[in-house]
């Protein structure tokens, strides 16, 4: 029996997940931390300018970060120096430190007239949401990395993993020379 060649059907629409990076991201390198921070405090931007800060400080999943209330970090008219969270998808807490620049940061934006009345640090546009969803929030790293010339498909949302280790090192007075050697 002949076998009978069928004509080869070709996909019209390319696949959705074609050409994306999977996998774990790259980390910001600390001169790109700063580039970033450096824009957002030009521009003005209040929320962004706190948001980006605290991501790198707290080294939170982006679902913990938008969630934090004003009455985890501010307390007796000061920000903390010190927070400890519960995580969302270990139910564990997790405690990380603010900095100072952070806590300025922070303190702008709870004080300025857009907070007024907010339980969340970080309150969404919308009314039926209590704040900004996680999806905002990659839209708006996505737009910061973006602004300092980077693919921003090559890099997540959680920005502090190698920013945070060379800025502990030196807060700590050990140079890279004596790290090399230990």
């Amino acid at each position: 029996m002949p076998k009978i060649q069928l004509p080869t059907v070709k996909p019209k629409r390319r696949p959705w997940n074609k050409g994306p990076l999977i996998g774990q991201k790259r980390p910001l390198l600390l001169k790109q931390v700063w580039a970033i921070r450096a824009r957002l405090e030009l521009a003005g931007n209040l929320r962004d300018f706190a948001l980006f800060n605290l991501a790198t400080d707290s080294k939170l999943r982006d679902c913990d970060l938008v969630r934090l209330k004003v009455a985890d970090l501010v307390s007796d008219d000061r920000v903390r120096e010190r927070v400890s969270v519960i995580q969302s998808k270990t139910s564990r807490p997790v405690q990380f430190e603010v900095s100072e620049s952070t806590r300025d940061s922070i303190w702008n934006w709870v004080y300025s007239p857009e907070m007024l009345g907010c339980a969340f640090l970080f309150p969404s546009r919308f009314h039926d949401r209590p704040h900004v969803s996680t999806r905002q929030y990659a839209r708006l790293a996505r737009d910061w990395v973006s602004a300092i010339d980077l693919d921003p498909s090559g890099y997540g949302t959680r920005f502090s993993f190698c920013s945070a280790i060379p800025w502990s090192i030196a807060r700590c007075g050990i140079s890279v020379s004596n790290l090399k050697t230990l």
